[in-house]
Parts: C-alpha cells; sequence; structure tokens
C-alpha cells in the first residue's frame, strides 16, 4: 500500500551468491553524482543503463546503503529487474527496516552512540505517519503537488499548478513529522502503551469512510480483492532476508522475523498472543553462509490456506483476556517502569500520579521494546 513494492513472488534465493554480468565502477568516481555523469548516455535506453540506473536506486533510495556512496552491492539484484525479473523486493526492504531498528534498539541498550548504521529510515518514517495521522492531526490528502504541464502551456486563471495526491505513497512521503510537539508526543507514546478506544485510535485504512484512493487489496470485501496472493503473504509468518544482496561472510547475511500477529491491530484484525512459530527451532538472526542454510531456514514458514474465502471475514477489533494477560507481563519487560512516568519524562506538564512506583533505570530502556521480532 506504501511503495507497491513485491511481497508475494515466491523467493527462491537466486539472489545468494550470484555474480552479475553487468559491471560498474564506482571507485574514485566523485560520488553519486560523478557516478551519474559517468553513465549518463543519449539515445535509447538499453538494459546496462537501467541496470545502472536501478542500482543507485536500491543503494541510494530504497536501502539508503551505510557507505553512503556508490557500490556494486545491489548490481546483480538491479540487473534481474532491468530483465524483467521477479523477486519479493518488498519482503528484503522489510528485513531491512526490521534489522535497522534491531541495531538501533541494541545501541540504546548498551548506552552507545548511533552512528550511520545505513537503512530505510524513510520507510519507518512514512509507516509511522500514515498510522498515526488522525492520532497527530495530520491531513493525509491535503497535500499538493507540482502538476505535470507543457513548457508552451499557460495556465487560465482558474487552473491549478498542483494537484492532490494520487495514492497513500505519495500522500504520506512528504509529511514531516510533529516537530518534536511534546503533547503529541505524549499521547503517541499513549497509543503505543495503553492502545486507543474506538473513537481515538490509530487510522485503520480498511475502515476509513474518508479515503480518497483505491486500495489494491482489501480482506474483507471480496469484491475489491485485486491481489488474493497478497493477503496470504500477510497472514504467513516467515523469516525475511536480510543484507542477501552482496556475497561473502563479510556482508552478513541474516534474517528477521515476520509476525503477522503482532501487526494484527494495524490491519483491523482481533488481538490474539503472538504465535511464536520459530521458537526452539531456529536461533534468531544467525549469519547465513550458504544457500542450503537459507533454504533451511525458510522451509519452516507455516503455510496459510490458500483456499480460505476472504469474503466471510469480518473486520472485528478485540482483545482477549489471553492477549491482555500476555501483554501486562511483557510490559514489565519491555519498559521496565511504568507508561506514566515516562509520559512524565516526555511531557513536562504531566502529572504524574502519586501511586505510581518506579525504579531507577535509564531512558534507553523503554526502547528495549524494538529488539524482539
Amino acid at each position: 500500500m506504501l511503495t507497491g513494492l513485491d511481497v508475494s513472488t515466491a523467493d527462491s534465493s537466486h539472489l545468494f551468491d550470484t555474480t552479475p554480468s553487468a559491471q560498474v565502477e564506482t571507485r574514485s568516481i566523485g560520488g553519486w553524482s560523478g557516478y551519474i555523469q559517468n553513465y549518463r548516455r543519449t539515445g535509447p535506453v538499453n538494459i546496462k543503463e537501467q541496470t545502472t540506473f536501478l542500482n543507485m536506486w536500491l543503494d541510494k533510495f530504497v536501502f539508503c546503503g551505510r557507505s553512503a556512496r556508490p557500490t556494486s552491492v545491489y548490481l546483480s539484484a538491479a540487473e534481474k529487474l532491468a530483465n524483467g525479473g521477479r523477486f519479493p523486493l518488498g519482503r528484503y526492504l522489510l528485513g531491512a527496516a526490521y534489522h535497522l531498528l534491531h541495531q538501533v534498539a541494541r545501541k540504546l541498550l548498551l548506552d552507545q552512540s548511533i552512528s550511520n548504521l545505513g537503512g530505510p529510515w524513510w520507510f519507518i518514517n512514512m509507516w509511522l505517519s500514515l498510522h498515526m495521522h488522525k492520532r497527530l492531526e495530520f491531513n493525509l490528502f491535503a497535500q499538493r503537488f507540482p502538476r505535470d504541464i507543457a513548457e508552451d502551456y499557460e495556465l487560465d486563471e482558474e487552473e491549478s499548478a498542483t494537484r492532490l495526491p494520487l495514492n497513500f505513497g505519495e500522500a504520506v512521503i512528504v509529511l514531516l513529522g510533529t516537530g518534536g510537539n511534546a503533547d503529541q508526543v505524549s499521547r503517541f507514546f499513549q497509543t503505543l502503551y495503553e492502545g486507543l478506544t474506538r473513537e481515538q485510535r490509530a487510522w485503520m485504512p480498511y475502515e476509513d469512510p474518508d479515503t480518497m484512493f483505491p486500495l489494491v487489496f482489501h480482506p474483507f470485501n471480496d469484491a475489491l480483492n485485486k491481489d488474493h496472493e497478497v493477503i496470504t503473504a500477510l497472514i504467513t509468518p516467515r523469516a525475511i532476508p536480510v543484507n542477501f544482496f552482496s556475497s561473502g561472510k563479510a556482508s552478513n547475511q541474516t534474517f528477521e522475523f515476520y509476525n503477522p500477529s503482532a501487526v494484527a491491530r494495524q490491519l483491523a484484525f482481533g488481538q490474539l498472543p503472538i504465535a511464536l512459530c520459530y521458537a526452539d527451532v531456529i536461533k534468531p538472526r544467525e549469519t547465513i553462509t550458504s544457500l542450503l542454510e537459507w533454504s533451511r531456514i525458510a522451509q519452516p514458514a507455516p503455510t496459510a490456506d490458500t483456499d480460505v474465502d476472504l469474503s466471510e471475514w469480518v473486520s472485528a477489533l478485540f482483545i482477549t483476556q489471553a492477549y491482555k494477560q500476555w501483554w501486562e507481563e511483557w510490559k514489565e519487560h519491555l519498559f521496565c517502569r511504568s507508561a506514566l512516568t515516562y509520559r512524565g519524562m516526555i511531557d513536562p506538564q504531566y502529572k504524574v500520579p502519586d501511586n505510581t512506583v518506579s525504579i531507577p533505570i535509564p531512558m534507553f530502556q523503554f526502547f528495549h521494546f524494538h529488539s524482539h521480532p
């Protein structure tokens, strides 16, 4: 919904230890500006030019490589895309986002400074802005974009040089955030910790009557469900690859877990305790050194019932007693301190009740929850 990237195509691990036939110069080239100047051409676009462009797109704009300069890390993937090949690029992006949050959480827990880790911060910001835009009082659909206007065309007085956004990703990418407003941050934290009533909760795309954009898929209306494979991908737990674009041990090829039950409420489903499908089966985030190892890890993914009748699914937000008990226990481990105390630290105007009990644990331990898949 945000990027349109493929999440449902079967991943045959074809990017593992593959050598591209194309070659690009990336050293002593003068950064990305030099890269563009070196490879720009006139005339018809060929496969080599498409490959060099997509290599820059993946490195600089999608995965935001840590080196912040041209590399050939993504060249195999770029060449496959240029030749019309498919692989679940959206799944790779999600893995990179999870891994980035994990790395940041570890540094926060150890009270270390956070250097340039690379990674898709832009995607995390898009997700937060979209799902919290009502809570933080953004008007998602009021953004304006320049229209495509021919150079020799003159606008009439009543014509606008701008247009409304065309899709969710375009509408949300320009939002800059809250600007550090303490009250908004405090309310966001309250949402994260306590949840919301139906009137206050974060935005649910399938229940929003003001949605201006057509949905690519709709889990609760079979007539509007344009892609059954996407729904199947959303509800299937799996291991998702990280750093699989370059070969060799130095690339630190690993994986993250995708647990759909952890995001059930974001999709307007009821909330059950997280099913840890990989517990005691696979060691989390182990380094992958061969295709055989990755096949072993990718294989245990539970298979969703592809014959399920999606038209019978009902949007129903609920929380079971088992989930409440599970969450009450995990809050003690994830936050280490009363949420009301943190709210007082975030928003100085908020008065912490006298009956709140807290212990002197550094603020950075609040982020411990990010280190769990």
